[in-house]
């Protein structure tokens, strides 16, 4: 029995260093391929992780994101997302007002007036939402992903917006650099603006193609208060005056709306949209017809789609319209 198992503990002893001896051949290659993985999850240029997390201070409270996201929905934000370079997972959409056609953006769309959860199938590892989004509607996107809710003290400024959002999605230098460039864009148009139309007072408009009214634009209407605010234009005093973001005119409050210089575009679909054409006639009026700019040949028939965007590609394309309609 004895020698019996002095031979047992033989063999177990070898089958033990056989063992040892095949674990210590597949160890190097078993590192070789986790290391392979780490650096497949780094970030280059910073060396961190890409599923790393970071708490941030949203306008609800605080949020763990990613520090590197990679599959983002900006809900309302696709502007600065573009801005940044950004291509994200998904538009927004409404079936009566469409989307930001102005962006071209190549991405599938994601109606705004159904579920949240139609998002999951687009996998975004951060959603990046504005002041549309209420607190019960944050909580219904947050089941998707992390989401980030824009503070409300920074809405009101595009640039503010953007560098905002550029430090979320972990890219503050390239916030930096567009604000830089535009910065410089503004001051070109401001000078080039003054030397034109100097204090011309300016009115923007909207032909609310449903109503078929006329809704005037305010000086702190979040859409075109920058071209009062950033390029220096003169709102005329209905303009400034106003307390709200936008009234709607009156048929009888046409006649005072005296600007020399008025931008009008329709709240949905295009000049030449066959929907649209009843509405357009109300421009053949003659009280509209009366107005100094109509008379002048002030009056800039803009497209809707940045003009009813306050973001910064948005505001970048009102400079381009603005300089070629109004300077030489």
């Amino acid at each position: 029995m004895a020698r019996r198992s002095k031979g047992f503990q033989g063999c177990l002893v070898l089958l033990l260093l056989i063992i040892m001896v095949v674990s210590g051949c597949s160890a190097k290659p078993g590192a070789s391929a986790q290391q392979g993985d780490a650096e497949k999850n780094t970030d280059v240029e910073t060396g961190s992780s890409k599923a790393e997390t970071r708490v941030v201070q949203d306008e609800y409270g605080e949020v763990t994101i990613p520090v590197h996201p990679q599959r983002i929905a900006g809900v309302y934000v696709e502007d600065y997302l573009k801005a940044l370079d950004i291509k994200p997972v998904v538009q927004w959409y409404h079936p009566t007002w469409g989307v930001q056609d102005y962006l071209n953006l190549d991405v599938p769309k994601f109606d705004i007036t159904g579920s949240t959860e139609a998002l999951l199938q687009y996998n975004p590892d951060l959603i990046i939402v504005d002041g549309g989004v209420d607190a019960a509607l944050y909580e219904q996107y947050s089941k998707v992903a992390p989401t980030y809710r824009l503070p409300e003290s920074v809405l009101q400024d595009s640039n503010q917006v953007l560098t905002t959002v550029a430090d979320v999605v972990g890219q503050p230098e390239k916030g930096a650099a567009f604000e830089e460039q535009f910065k410089q864009k503004i001051a070109d148009a401001k000078s080039r603006l003054q030397q034109t139309i100097g204090n011309e007072t300016v009115a923007v408009v909207r032909l609310n193609v449903a109503e078929k009214g006329l809704a005037l634009f305010g000086l702190n209407n979040r859409y075109t208060g920058f071209i009062y605010a950033e390029l220096g234009l003169t709102p005329h005093p209905l303009a400034r005056d106003m307390k709200e973001y936008q009234e709607i005119l009156s048929e009888e409050a046409i006649p005072s709306l005296d600007a020399d210089h008025i931008i009008v575009f329709p709240s949905n679909g295009t000049w030449d949209s066959k929907e649209n054409q009843e509405a357009v006639r109300m421009l053949d009026g003659k009280l509209w017809q009366s107005l100094p700019a109509v008379k002048n040949k002030h009056v800039y028939m803009m497209e809707r789609s940045h003009w009813q965007s306050g973001g910064v590609v948005a505001n970048s394309m009102k400079i381009d319209d603005l300089l070629e309609k109004m300077t030489p």
